[in-house]
């Protein structure tokens, strides 16, 4: 049964079209996820649906009886109350009476209007909605006392998700519901979304979020809205197929209409009264080229490398930091090596911006030491975006104030040119950075760091508001990154494709080091669970976490390897053929005395004689590893 009916649904504002005509319904028991690039109007779409923007044309038929419960992205500002008295009030009057009874103790009501809100309770039967109010808060993980401006934004969404659901909504529409919440958060509301029997309409850019609720896929591109009944998965693959016929389609048609257009230059042919319907047939082909919508285009994302840092990039030797006489980190040691690729995971709150402020040197610890490696080119992504000026346009952030052109990879281009790589008009690198979605404004910051060359990538929240395609791009660059990365993320499916070794923040101030991607360590807890303490630390060898010299305490099941870690494999024994000439080549040079009367010319060889024996010890580590997954 359709509770939701969305039909020809049009929105604009200015320029092109949103979404034209737009159709579909959400039935009951569906978990459905809406998907779309950054700015294709997925939220305004929701906000349509939950009758918080008038569209331009078309309408929203909802089910007679049937309720509809809306969560924004956005937290609302100024929301005055406990968290008990927020969730209370969506119950509507109801709610209100509630509190208004509840609070008969602090004298804020008179007898008489105490009889009268207890009346109306009893004729709407309405004392048991504040056990079921009291339920959803539990539920959901909320402690009822605490002032709702005291909250995190975590849980501040959390506290509005409750004041949707204690109504009993028919439909849930969820715009970024896990925006915001750390691992833990999220997976508790997986659960309960799984277990709920209301029919969900979602927009997520979390992959694994997705994957384990939605039933059906709507997919938002070029104002078009299609459904395809199935997972994710086998959307990727059927969506694949399909661009590939329309593009195969869109190839044809387009060599039709050149022959015809050639055709017509011909001249005096083409005006002879036996060749009118010729002309007739060529301009409505014209006409259906024009509405075509212009293809969705890809990020052509780069990160300008730089030299080669020293292997040693970070040390850290019993680092401690307290906020307020609460410790955050307590007597923590690691050393992170070239070509690391290290995950920072743990609650909201928990000091994980803390931890990298400190590791950079940006942040000096109450107590232990950090030192820093040679050579280093840092580029920081940072969660509040602090790097952008909200009051200058896109083209100023990169090129500056009265430029327009910008150096990448040592090759100057024009600052508009470049933003096109990151997906943005002309028209949009005009325009002032506040009027930006989330997810455009971390492309544009992307856009920002990958210009500098860079040798140690540090990525805070990076994957919070980005579109699918641009996070699957941003772990294709990382992957393919050379230097040293340091993460901190709640997207596990990210976690998984870019680390190979975590810091877990494990409360109390205790860090603990884990080699292996995040799945591997999720594998550990149960067993740490049921022997009723942590394990001791996992050490971390002194080789390139991109090369473990050793396997985790408790080894997960081995890891298919992917495409470009099979690629990688084939091409090792090239590689090292390469470096052994070079290393050969290089030995006969300085056995030659004339070659040594250059001095300079034999320091230089014998530096890179040395970064071909360390290069070539971490190729075989490599090698070694990648077979043991085979």
């Amino acid at each position: 049964m359709a509770l939701l009916a969305v039909r020809n649904l049009s929105l604009k504002f200015g320029g092109p079209a949103l979404f034209e005509n737009v159709n579909f319904q959400v039935d009951a028991g569906e978990r459905v996820c809406l998907i779309g690039r950054n700015g294709a109007g997925k939220s305004s779409l929701l906000k349509i649906i939950a009758g918080k923007l008038e569209p331009d044309a078309g309408e929203i038929a909802v089910a007679r009886g049937a309720r509809v419960a809306f969560l924004a992205q956005e937290v609302p500002e100024r929301l005055a109350g406990t968290v008990r008295e927020i969730v209370l009030r969506g119950l509507g009057e109801a709610g209100e009476k509630l509190l208004a009874y509840e609070a008969h103790d602090a004298g804020k009501y008179g007898e008489e209007q105490l009889e009268e809100i207890f009346r109306w309770l009893e004729e709407n039967a309405a004392w048991n909605l504040a056990g079921k109010a009291d339920a959803v808060i539990s539920k959901l993980g909320l402690d009822p006392a605490p002032l709702f401006s005291s909250l995190s934004a975590g849980m501040k969404r959390r506290v509005l998700l409750a004041r949707e659901l204690v109504s009993d909504p028919d439909v849930l529409v969820l715009d970024e519901p896990t925006n915001h919440l750390d691992i833990a958060a999220t997976e508790q509301l997986e659960e309960f979304l799984r277990a709920w029997r209301g029919a969900i309409l979602f927009v997520t850019h979390d992959r694994r979020f997705l994957k384990k609720i939605s039933t059906r896929i709507l997919d938002l591109e070029g104002g078009v809205v299609t459904s395809w009944n199935c997972d994710y998965e086998t959307y990727l693959e059927r969506r694949e197929e399909l661009n590939a016929s329309i593009a195969a389609g869109n190839a044809e048609f387009d060599k039709l209409l050149a022959r015809e257009e050639a055709w017509l230059r011909q001249g005096v042919k083409a005006r002879r009264c036996r060749n009118e319907g010729r002309v007739r047939e060529l301009k409505r082909l014209r006409e259906i080229r024009a509405a075509r919508r212009a293809e969705v285009g890809t990020v052509r994302a780069a990160i300008a490398e730089g030299e080669k840092s020293g292997a040693k990039v970070i040390v850290a030797e019993r680092v401690s930091h307290s906020w307020n006489g609460v410790p955050v980190i307590r007597d923590f040691s690691t050393t992170i090596m070239r070509g690391d690729r290290v995950g920072v995971i743990g609650p909201n709150g928990a000091g994980k911006t803390t931890l990298l402020k400190i590791l950079l040197g940006e942040l000096a610890p109450d107590a232990g030491s950090v030192t820093l490696g040679t050579n280093l080119q840092i580029a920081y992504f940072d969660q509040l975006r602090a790097q952008l000026r909200e009051d200058r346009t896109l083209a100023e952030n990169l090129a500056g104030e009265g430029a327009d052109t910008v150096v990448v990879n040592g090759k100057t281009r024009h600052v508009v040119s470049y933003l096109g790589d990151f997906l943005f008009s002309p028209d949009r690198a005009r325009s002032t950075v506040s009027m930006l979605s989330g997810g455009e404004r971390n492309r544009l910051l992307l856009a920002k760091i990958f210009m500098k060359p860079a040798n140690v990538l540090v990525l805070d929240e990076p994957t919070n508001d980005l579109d699918l395609e641009t996070l699957e791009l941003l772990e294709e660059l990382i992957g393919n990154f050379d230097g040293t990365v340091l993460l901190v993320s709640h997207d596990r499916e990210f976690l998984d494709d870019v680390t190979t070794s975590l810091i877990v923040f494990e409360g109390a101030g205790k860090l603990r080091e884990f080699i292996g991607d995040y799945d591997a360590w999720r594998r550990t807890r149960p067993a740490e669970t049921a022997r009723g303490n942590a394990p001791a630390k996992t050490e971390k060898p002194k080789a390139s976490a991109a090369v473990p010299a050793a396997a985790p305490a408790n080894p997960p099941q081995k890891k298919k390897l992917s495409y470009k870690e099979t690629r990688e494999l084939e091409a090792i024994p090239q590689k090292i053929d390469a470096l052994e000439a070079e290393q050969k080549t290089l030995t006969e040079k300085l056995n030659d005395p004339d070659f040594c009367r250059d001095p300079a010319a034999a320091k230089a060889a014998v530096a890179r004689l040395a970064e071909i024996e360390e290069e070539l010890m971490l190729t075989l580590e490599r090698w070694d590893f990648l077979e043991s997954r085979k």
